[in-house]
């Protein structure tokens, strides 16, 4: 049944906001034809679909999104082939969607003392504000999150903060072929770009991670070849540790004394404690299912995880294996989406065992 739904759900062209709602609107009717009870949620024009079950004072949290990266037309029709699954959107992330789904089916008829709560949603991709952001400021939380992004089956307990800033350099214009005369506004921002690369906080290490990611994103400036730049927006992309503070990077950065800097976006780091209770139960789970230990990590990149991560909730991204998302061959491993959904079941029954 997983790899059917999954196929239908890829076959939905979600790139754009009514796409997605589209495919929310799919899967809350698919949920409904199973006999699982749904809320549908509106928000700035991205919808949401929650199903919840069970009862009792603990809350896990199920999140995934259905909306993907823009594609070709022939990446929305889903292709089987050598025990994979190609199709936009198959590993990032409607595969973790599709186990979720399912094994909210087969969880439904038992007589579940914690709830589980399955949220859909529309942005993840464009941050998540619209969606994830809007369940947690309205009170759909819980004591653990999951969120099924494709991580091979390994537990990524911890992921790195964002911090993205615009720096406006000034320099003084002049004619091309006296450069001399003036300042090359360019020249003045790769050179603090240089030294952002050298101050202590991009020096420093985790045992999950070597050093911060810094990404020079873009370069404005120049207007014509003969004409000295008298002024370059710089953007750079930092995703720096946890155990590092945002305040402290801003503040290094600052201390160089060149340009305006404004913040554009943050989001603070995932730590949840790998001796949590929850990630104590996950991880045999994994390894029975696997046969190999459990592998525990930390993403680069960020997640809606950070919705409740910011909360004080638990928050982990675990989901089944694949490649190429975002890129041209994007796949799911199929085995991995079944061993996936047994995963999320035995999940739910061993904390019903506690």
């Amino acid at each position: 049944m997983v790899i059917e739904l999954l196929k239908k759900l890829i076959s939905i062209d979600s790139s754009t906001k009514e796409g997605a709602n589209r495919a929310a609107d799919y899967c809350g009717e698919w949920l409904e034809g199973q006999g699982l009870p749904i809320i549908k949620l509106e928000n700035n024009g991205f919808k949401m679909i929650v199903c919840e079950i069970g009862y009792g004072d603990k809350t896990v949290i199920f999140n995934g999104h259905v909306d993907v990266v823009s594609g070709q037309p022939n990446q929305f029709i889903p292709i089987e082939m050598d025990g994979r699954l190609y199709g936009r959107g198959s590993a990032d992330m409607k595969a973790g969607v599709a186990a979720m789904m399912c094994a909210m089916v087969a969880l439904k008829n038992q007589d579940l003392k914690t709830k589980i709560q399955l949220q859909i949603v529309t942005d993840e991709e464009i941050g998540g504000v619209n969606c994830s952001g809007y369940l947690a400021k309205n009170g759909f939380l819980g004591d653990f999150v999951i969120c099924s992004e494709p991580t091979q089956l390994g537990i990524a307990h911890q992921a790195k903060g964002v911090l993205r800033l615009d720096i406006n350099i000034k320099g003084k214009s002049a004619h091309g072929s006296r450069p001399w005369e003036g300042i090359n506004a360019i020249e003045k921002a790769y050179r603090l770009y240089e030294q952002i690369l050298e101050l202590p906080f991009s020096k420093e290490s985790t045992s999950y991670y070597l050093c911060p990611s810094i990404n020079l994103a873009k370069i404005q400036a120049g207007i014509a070849y003969n004409i000295v730049p008298d002024e370059c927006l710089l953007c750079i992309d930092i995703r720096f540790l946890p155990g590092q503070n945002k305040e402290n990077i801003l503040e290094q950065i600052e201390k160089l004394g060149e340009g305006n800097i404004i913040v554009k976006m943050t989001a603070e780091p995932i730590d949840t404690p790998i001796d949590h209770p929850f990630l104590a139960m996950l991880g045999p789970i994994v390894e029975k299912h696997t046969r190999k230990s459990a592998k525990f990590f930390g993403q680069h990149g960020t997640a809606d995880t950070v919705f409740f991560a910011k909360l004080g909730i638990p928050a982990i991204e675990f989901g089944p294996c694949g490649a190429n998302w975002h890129g041209d061959e994007e796949y799911v491993e199929c085995e991995s989406v079944y061993l996936y959904q047994k995963m999320l079941i035995d999940f739910v029954n061993a904390i019903e065992a506690k």
